[in-house]
C-alpha cells in the first residue's frame, strides 16, 4: 500500500525485512570484530560479500547508481560513500562501515563506526554522541507521531553532547522494497513535522556528526564524502519500524531491545 509515496508493508513484509535486516547485522558484527590496524578496506569488502552471499541474500549497494562495493568504507574525515579499495586501516584511524542486504525484493541498512585501537577522548566522545543521537531518534518515534520528532530528537541529543557539527546535506530515508525511498529523515528540526508514523512505514535513521562544522564536499571519485575542514566524522544507522507495542530495530541483532529498555521506550519486535 503506498500513501503519497510512501510504502506501507504488512506484517509479513516487515517479517521479511527483518530477515535482510538480520544479515546486515550479522554482517557488521563480524566486520566489527574484524577491524584491525593493517588490513585493507577492500578485505573488508570481500569479507562483506561472502557474508551476504553465504547467507543467501545479495548486496542492495554493489552496482547502485555504479557503486563499485559492497559496503561503504569511509576513514576519518569521510563522511560516507567512501569506496574500498586498497586503502590500508591504521592504528588511531575510524572508519564507518555501511552495509545493507535484500532478501526476497526486501531491503535492509545499517552502519556503525569503529574506532581501531587507541584514538583520543574527542574521537571517543564522538562516536558515542553519535551513536546516542541514533537510538534517541528511534526512542522518539511513536504510533501518530511524525518524521521530524525523531529527527528533533537526534538534534537535541547532539547538541547536548557537545560542540559538534551536524551533517545536514544527507539524511535517514523511508526503506521497504528499495534501499531509499521517501520520506526523507533529517537529522534536525521542529518536531510535530512531516509524514505521520504508522504501522508498516519502514525507517533508517542515520546521523552524521563531525568534529568540525558539518560542512562537507564530495571528491572526485564522485562518491567519497569528505568534510570541508578535514575533522573527523561519525555515522551510525538502524533501520527500524513502529508495531502496535513499540519500536522494532529490524538490522540490530536484539531487535534493539537493551538500548530501548535503557531509554524506557517499549519494545515492539516478536
Amino acid at each position: 500500500m503506498f500513501d503519497r509515496g510512501i510504502e506501507i508493508k504488512t506484517p509479513d513484509q516487515i517479517a521479511t525485512m527483518r530477515a535482510a535486516g538480520l544479515v546486515v547485522g550479522q554482517t557488521l558484527e563480524v566486520l566489527r570484530n574484524e577491524v584491525r590496524a593493517g588490513i585493507t578496506t577492500g578485505e573488508l569488502d570481500a569479507m562483506a560479500k561472502e557474508l551476504i552471499h553465504s547467507a543467501g541474500a545479495t548486496s542492495n549497494f554493489l552496482g547502485y547508481h555504479g557503486f563499485p562495493g559492497v559496503i561503504c568504507t569511509s576513514v576519518n574525515d569521510e563522511v560516507v560513500h567512501g569506496i574500498p579499495g586498497p586503502r590500508v586501516l591504521r592504528e588511531g584511524d575510524i572508519i564507518s562501515i555501511d552495509c545493507g542486504a535484500i532478501v526476497d525484493g526486501w531491503h535492509g541498512d545499517a552502519a556503525l563506526t569503529v574506532a581501531i585501537g587507541d584514538v583520543p577522548d574527542e574521537v571517543t566522545a564522538l562516536l558515542q554522541a553519535t551513536e546516542d543521537a541514533m537510538w534517541r531518534g528511534i526512542a522518539a518515534a511513536s504510533l501518530g507521531g511524525r518524521v521530524s520528532d525523531i529527527s528533533h530528537a537526534i538534534e537535541t541529543s547532539i547538541d547536548a553532547a557537545g560542540d559538534y557539527g551536524i551533517v545536514a546535506g544527507f539524511t535517514g530515508h523511508g526503506i521497504g522494497t528499495e534501499m531509499h525511498q521517501a520520506p526523507d529523515v533529517p537529522n534536525y528540526g521542529k518536531p510535530r513535522r512531516g509524514p505521520k508514523l504508522v504501522k508498516g512505514l519502514a525507517l533508517a535513521v542515520e546521523p552524521m556528526v563531525t568534529l568540525g562544522t558539518g560542512n562537507t564536499r564530495t571528491l572526485a571519485d564522485d562518491w567519497t564524502v569528505v568534510t570541508t575542514d578535514g575533522s573527523w566524522a561519525a555515522h551510525f544507522e538502524n533501520t527500524f519500524t513502529l508495531t502496535g507495542t513499540g519500536a522494532w530495530v529490524l538490522t540490530a541483532l536484539d531487535g534493539g531491545r537493551e538500548r530501548l529498555a535503557a531509554l524506557g521506550v517499549p519494545y515492539g519486535g516478536d
